[in-house]
């Protein structure tokens, strides 16, 4: 279990690779600092004594403490712990457990390379535990590098004008493959100490070039981040815990990057392309299945703080609308439940949820987010959208106004109302509420793939023939 200095002090020794708005900087640079204090904070939960069983797990492969963001599932037990875990995350940061991707990477490469050793007799199983226990014993943060730019959309990736809009092999050697293309959306990934690069969708055999999945140093020779930073406004005055916290995400480009053998684990199997784009997705959202619910949590709670400080709490709409997110948010958090309790075991040893469930809690949750900004914009009114600044709230000749200006329910500090409205304006009529809308719709996969995924896993065939039992038809 590292510390957060540990990290820290791994950052520093990283090559500089990280472009912002044209000019390298370094990965310590302060426009990214709220991400890695996100990322901070996470070590710091997970050292907590207080939290070992939620947030730490023992290691399958060296029976070992670890954090439980770095552990392969081994039951249902597993899976609903993670569930909580990142839940907990998303309640105690305001945002998510921002590491999670590389760990969903991870449970995806644990059964396709266990497969492709049984079916092909390939090493990829073994370098694969390699480098999970690298993973494991450092605990190292590695993002989930998954999504290529794409191109035109309508074409497979032999068919591009530009071959490099997916990551591809350009050469085999000897000693390993050199990598070229771009990915990105890649979230963390200038505070990342390596990447785990998987396909991002099915392949044909034109596609093999296409068809690769390794790992890498973030700072590796070749590679070029491009960061885009989101974090709140400075709270100067405030001194609000949440704006600590940021985001930041990355394209990657990948500029005839030397890969070893030893870390690569698909390379022109075309047809395990798409199993490992599924199941890095199905992980990813059976994550999502936990943080969702926990943004939910948030919502309610400034919505109903909102209502009480304007005296309004008790008004029958408003209840109305608080129970629409919690709602949306719990039926999330059970279908959770439902896909780790119905999972499955793989041979390899790792526990898969149900693809169906995992599904339709992320479609769920997908579709809700911009209701759940709306109703939370309702209660709390214009305000959130208008708010001044800091400055001006605590300007000596301005205070005596301010007073009056937030003026709220009898009994309420003006102090309180200032920090809540100040939280409601960041999650809505912000640059990082913005961000957060549409990360929180598209994020993990837009609703348009869980409705794929949810028609290829429920049997609507099998529906048909319970009614023709019924009404007698053979």
């Amino acid at each position: 279990m590292r510390s957060r200095e540990e990290y820290l002090e791994s950052l520093r020794e990283m090559r500089t690779n990280t472009y912002f708005k044209g000019r390298l900087i370094k990965r310590d640079d302060p426009r990214l600092m709220p991400a890695i204090n996100l990322i901070c904070r996470l070590f710091e939960l997970a050292s907590d004594p207080k939290y070992e069983h939620l947030l730490t797990a023992t290691s399958h492969i060296t029976g070992k403490k670890i954090d439980r963001l770095t552990h392969i599932p081994q039951s249902p037990e597993d899976l609903l712990l993670e569930q909580e875990a990142i839940r907990f995350y998303a309640r105690k940061t305001g945002i998510c457990a921002i590491r999670c991707g590389g760990c969903d990477c991870a449970c995806a490469l644990s059964v396709v390379t266990y497969d492709m050793d049984k079916e092909l007799g390939t090493d990829y199983h073994r370098r694969f535990e390699k480098f999970l226990r690298e993973f494991q014993e450092k605990n190292l943060v590695v993002p989930i590098t998954m999504t290529d730019v794409k191109g035109d959309r309508s074409l497979r990736p032999h068919q591009q004008p530009d071959p490099d809009v997916y990551v591809r092999v350009v050469e085999k050697r000897s000693d390993g493959i050199v990598v070229r293309g771009i990915k990105h959306c890649i979230t963390i990934a200038a505070q990342a100490e390596a990447f785990l690069v998987v396909p991002t969708r099915a392949m044909t055999e034109k596609d093999k070039d296409w068809s690769v999945a390794f790992k890498v140093p973030a700072d590796a020779e070749g590679i070029k981040l491009i960061v885009t930073p989101v974090y709140y406004e400075p709270s100067e005055k405030l001194k609000l815990p949440y704006t600590k916290y940021g985001f930041s995400d990355s394209v990657v480009i990948f500029d005839n990057v030397f890969v070893p053998w030893d870390d690569v684990y698909l390379c022109g199997e075309y047809k395990y392309a798409s199993r490992l784009a599924a199941l890095a997705a199905l992980f990813h959202r059976h994550g999502y299945t936990g943080c969702k619910p926990g943004f939910g949590d948030i919502q309610v709670g400034a919505a109903l703080l909102a209502a009480e400080y304007n005296n309004v709490a008790d008004k029958d709409h408003i209840k109305k609308k608080l129970t629409d997110i919690a709602v949306v948010a719990e039926l999330a958090y059970a279908a959770g439940i439902a896909a780790a309790i119905k999972s499955r075991k793989h041979p390899s040893g790792t526990q898969i949820p149900n693809e169906l469930y995992v599904n339709c809690s992320r479609y769920l949750s997908g579709i809700s987010v911009h209701h759940e900004q709306e109703i939370l914009t309702d209660i709390a009114g214009g305000l959130a959208a208008t708010l001044i600044s800091e400055e001006d709230m605590f300007a000596e000749e301005l205070r005596p106004y301010m007073e009056t200006y937030f003026k709220r329910k009898e009994g309420v500090p003006i102090e309180n109302i200032q920090r809540l409205w100040r939280f409601i304006h960041d999650r809505t009529a912000s640059r990082f509420g913005a961000y957060w809308l549409a990360a929180s719709f598209h994020g993990g996969g837009s609703p348009i793939m869980e409705e794929i995924a949810i028609r290829a896993a429920y049997d609507f065939e099998e529906k048909k023939k319970i009614v023709k039992e019924l009404i007698g038809v053979d």
